[in-house]
């Protein structure tokens, strides 16, 4: 079960800053923050002037706490700048569209690649703590040239700890599946597609992981909180078949089979074969530790750890946990999305 464990104290006090802030994520670590964590300050650095004022709004009542920095990763000289005075940091600004980025590659290495190397640099040389990066689920083995991006900006935060030397900065990275509602999910989109009577279905046997978007931000909170320094820490969360979900929100929808789209897997991996050899079980995650190991981590603050057993990958399709129709329901009611009214009628019958 994936809930807040932090210290409260950890957070009192300090300077928070979330790179990509502005998007669904970094809204629920504010509203997370707030509750539990009694910052002097939370920085968001994001590109988009309108989503910063509409996050804003949104958090008006603590507009003495919540800064707004219009910037880009892929400028390390306003990322410098940003970063003065910081505790901590969230990596959350990517560019993440598949398809997107087989089309424009060079713009996704400069934002996912070039702009990992920037806050790395950054956080170094402005003396911050600690810094958790996210990453994705297609990262592991990737088969497309976004999770490829991701999968050398983790190994640029890796090796982020061996670069700050003797300064006290600590680079991890965070790694999960399909949030909830979140943009780009298949759920806001099956809710629409309802309304037309058909839902596109891309493999009868695809299966996704799902975490909520509580659940997320409070696992990078935790992350950011027991990080040592270099590795990833992947949560256990279920998974359920694409289908399933589809018959749950249009359960009288024809279903029309329109094959695996050029990029993705039928299947979601978090941890891949070869990094199973070296994963530990921390009860409610698992954690990827570095293979090569130059700044004396030991773990030390991680409980319960144990090997994983030969032949360890961790993958949407052989997960222990499953979705109930019943939980994902709860989780697609709590999201206040258009459509979920009609959703509450029919499931109420």
């Amino acid at each position: 079960m994936l809930e807040r464990s932090f210290a409260s104290d950890f957070f009192e006090n300090r300077s928070i800053l979330i790179t990509g802030g502005t998007g669904s994520l970094g809204n629920e670590l504010v509203s997370v923050l707030l509750r539990h964590g009694n910052p002097r300050r939370i920085l968001i650095l994001s590109r988009d002037e309108y989503k910063q004022y509409v996050m804003a709004e949104k958090f008006q009542d603590h507009a003495q706490i919540l800064r707004f920095f219009l910037g880009d990763v892929r400028d390390k000289d306003r990322l410098k700048r940003a970063f003065e005075g910081v505790d901590y940091v969230i990596h959350a600004a990517a560019l993440k569209q598949v398809p997107a980025a087989e089309y424009n590659p060079f713009e996704f290495v400069k934002t996912n690649v070039m702009g990992a190397q920037n806050v790395i640099d950054a956080a170094i040389d402005m003396g911050v703590k600690r810094v958790a990066a996210l990453s994705t689920d297609k990262a592991a083995n990737p088969v497309n040239l976004y999770g490829a991006t991701k999968l050398c900006s983790d190994k640029l935060f890796v090796a982020g700890n061996s670069y700050s030397g003797s300064r006290e900065t600590r680079f991890s990275i965070v790694r999960y599946g399909n949030v909830v509602g979140s943009r780009g999910s298949v759920i806001p989109f099956f809710l629409e597609r309802r309304k037309t009577g058909v839902l596109p279905i891309t493999h009868p046997e695809m299966t996704r992981f799902w975490i909520t978007l509580n659940q997320a931000a409070c696992f990078v909170l935790n992350a950011l909180y027991t990080m040592e320094g270099g590795e990833i820490f992947v949560p256990k969360i279920p998974s359920m078949r694409v289908l399933e979900l589809a018959k749950l929100i249009g359960p009288h929808c024809k279903h029309e089979i329109v094959g695996i789209r050029p990029g993705e897997k039928m299947h979601e991996m978090m941890v891949d074969q070869e990094s199973g050899l070296n994963t530990l079980d921390c009860g409610t995650h698992y954690i990827v530790p570095p293979l090569l190991n130059f700044w004396n981590s030991s773990l030390k603050n991680q409980t319960a750890v144990r090997s994983c057993p030969d032949g360890f990958a961790y993958t949407s399709d052989n997960n222990e946990q499953w979705v109930t129709p019943d939980e994902m329901k709860r989780m697609i009611l709590d999201l206040n999305l258009t459509g979920n009214e009609d959703l509450r009628e029919a499931w109420s019958q």
